[in-house]
């Protein structure tokens, strides 16, 4: 009987264990703004902890997270968007990373001719971010900045898929981040004016419900003060 109650035992310890090892093997859950996408490998290859993404619109993961979506930290391209996220509840306390700039990009070439968003007329393919995500927040405040009254042909829930149709050519002009222009070798990329009053600020925070507590403020560590030559080397400018 005792040496029964042993091996019972000892079969509980191996479970725990190995239990233990597979929890702390699997990756850490990032819900990053999609203009964010830009650095996953290069955040991937510097973290001690596996890591796998979710980019996407920063409204969009808010409410994934608040509708149980497993996730261990928060990326935003706002920081509106962060603090309705630490009102629900949803994070920890947040910290701003670096800021980006909002740009006019059109199809390799320029077929249009462009030379600032004031030459778009109404015949012009145009495509925004929906003003529900910071992309097309901020894109609304620089056109009422510059009484500009431009109309989209499609309004879509995050940068990427802006810089897609122009960059296959199915729009004519777009606004994104200076980021993504910089990063696609198939758009070309325009100032916008007062586009640097208007920046966006990349907030983080770790995810309030995760189990992953102290992993994620490691990463969110890396990200505020390890992060800077990063960060600029994809068009960012980081927090000082």
């Amino acid at each position: 009987m005792r040496r029964l109650k042993i091996a019972v035992a000892g079969l509980a310890a191996a479970l725990t264990i190995t239990g233990c090892a597979s929890s702390s093997d699997e990756p850490l859950q990032v819900f990053a703004a999609s203009s964010t996408r830009v650095l996953n490998d290069e955040l991937s290859g510097v973290s001690e902890t596996p890591l796998v993404f979710n980019n996407g619109g920063s409204s969009a993961l808010v409410q994934q997270i608040n509708e149980g979506a497993p996730a261990d930290l928060l990326l935003t391209a706002s920081r509106e968007t962060m603090d309705n996220a630490t009102a629900q509840g949803t994070v920890d306390i947040p910290v701003a990373l670096a800021s980006n700039v909002m740009v006019m990009v059109v199809p390799k070439g320029n077929p249009l001719g462009l030379r600032s968003a004031a030459d778009l007329d109404s015949s012009a393919r145009l495509v925004l971010c929906d003003p529900s995500v910071p992309c097309g927040a901020i894109s609304t405040r620089i056109m009422e900045a510059n009484n500009w009254d431009l109309h989209a042909s499609s309004l879509e829930g995050q940068v990427a898929d802006v810089l897609g149709k122009v960059a296959s050519g199915e729009a004519d002009a777009g606004w994104v981040y200076s980021t993504d222009a910089a990063a696609n070798e198939d758009v070309e990329a325009i100032p916008l004016d007062q586009a640097e009053d208007f920046r966006n600020e990349i907030m983080g925070a770790v995810v309030s419900d995760s189990p992953r507590h102290e992993e994620a403020q490691e990463v969110l560590s890396l990200l505020e003060s390890d992060f800077d030559s990063t960060w600029e080397k994809y068009g960012f400018t980081p927090v000082n």
